[in-house]
């Protein structure tokens, strides 16, 4: 087969490992190798200079030895198949680079032979392009449940983040539809690189050119959709993982049907939306999952934002004094985020601050404005009544989003 034959089948199926994410690591040239890797992003964002960041994505091959329902590479899915070499694909990110169309590289795989076999190509791919061809730039692979802990010792020095998805949000939907793996094949790993990350910064403090280990992190997937459960099970899940595995990102992808393998609808893609909002909150704005959901309400509102479904239920903290109130408060008030909280803080240094400052300083007033009081005084009159919940819902409420195929 041809390279562009197996690029054409590879780049598609790896187009639902979601790898949308900033670097999270900075490093600058160094004589004699080539590339860099940029802590402001990868995959279309931009670098302070404004130069586009971009990220090779593909499967090193698409055949596997699972039989996992929700994914389109299993092994009873009448797909063409196709398999890189570790010498193709590093041959492919040099001449890549070299024609400027990428700076960094995403790897993923099906499962040949076994976990560790695949692992091994993984690892003998990173290091011809660490070692003989001298690339410096971004590598993010995804790991292979079930490898050996050696193994993945020796990905993690070559690669600067590593995913270990976790895929399904529940041991119960991982049994029932993914049958070949395990929630220990799954965390056990997750567990390991977070000791080694910790190891690995304690060992850089005392020598200073000791080996990094995985220095952007670890990140996982989780699939919506393809499954019963709830939104609450699946943001209390990510709670669980940031807390225990440190993990740097959980990332959400709406099932998308491939087969008939599972009798599920696609999920709306705002679903997807509302659960990254909600991960925003858990992750820069002090949230707890126990306090996005109730008995009444174990999935996010498709209407309004996790926040502002939040502050509804929750009048009594508001309205908030913009000109008193700490950053902690202040981040709880929909329509301000870190940065223009930040901001806030800053200029009522200065002196009191009036609806027009908020406005230039960045805040979103068509959200803020009902729940803040500038120097006590609200921008419109309100009844603070019974039916003031259901009449903001319907002025906050996010009715222009139009549900869209991801890959239309």
């Amino acid at each position: 087969m041809e390279i562009a034959d197996k690029l054409k089948i590879l780049t598609e199926g790896a187009k639902y490992d979601v790898a949308c994410t900033s670097s999270g690591v900075n490093r600058s040239g160094k004589r004699g190798a080539v590339g860099s890797a940029s802590a402001c992003g990868i995959c279309h964002s931009f670098t302070p200079d404004g130069r586009c960041i971009s990220l090779l994505k593909l499967l090193m091959t698409n055949v596997c030895i699972y039989d996992c329902a929700y994914c389109v590479n299993r092994r009873s899915n009448d797909v063409p198949r196709a398999s890189f070499s570790p010498k193709e694909i590093a041959e492919l990110t040099m001449d890549f680079y070299r024609r400027n169309y990428i700076e960094g590289l995403f790897l993923s795989s099906g499962i040949v032979k076994s976990p560790d076999y695949t692992t091994e190509l993984l690892i003998e791919t990173l290091r011809l392009l660490r070692e003989q061809y001298r690339f410096n730039g971004y590598i993010h692979v995804k790991a292979i449940p079930g490898a050996s802990q050696g193994l993945l010792r020796g990905l993690g020095h070559l690669t600067d983040r590593i995913s270990v998805n976790i895929e399904l949000p529940s041991e119960k939907s991982l049994v029932a539809i993914a049958p070949d793996k395990s929630k220990n094949d799954i965390l056990k790993p997750m567990k390991q690189i977070k000791e080694k990350i910790r190891q690995s910064k304690e060992e850089v403090v005392l020598f200073r050119n000791a080996p990094s280990f995985v220095p952007a992190g670890q990140s996982t997937q989780l699939i919506v959709g393809a499954t019963p459960e709830s939104d609450s099970a699946i943001v209390h899940l990510a709670q669980g993982l940031y807390n225990s595995y440190g993990l740097k990102r959980v990332f959400y992808s709406a099932y998308i049907p491939v087969g008939n393998k599972l009798p599920v609808k696609e999920p709306p893609l705002l679903r997807e939306h509302r659960l990254y909002q909600a991960d925003w909150l858990l992750r820069f704005y002090g949230f707890s999952a126990r306090e996005l959901f109730d008995k009444n309400h174990e999935n996010l509102s498709l209407h309004l934002d996790p926040k502002c479904h939040w502050a509804l239920k929750h009048l009594e903290h508001f309205p908030v004094e913009i000109n008193r109130s700490d950053f902690k408060t202040l981040l709880r008030v929909p329509g301000i985020g870190q940065q223009s909280a930040q901001r806030i803080m800053s200029a009522r240094k200065v002196g009191s601050l009036d609806f027009n400052h908020l406005k230039k300083i960045g805040v979103v007033l068509k959200r803020a404005k009902y729940f803040i009081t500038c120097n006590g005084k609200m921008h419109e009159r309100l009844n603070w009544n019974a039916n003031l919940p259901d009449m903001l819902e319907h002025k906050l409420a996010d009715n222009q989003y139009e549900q869209l195929n991801l890959f239309s």
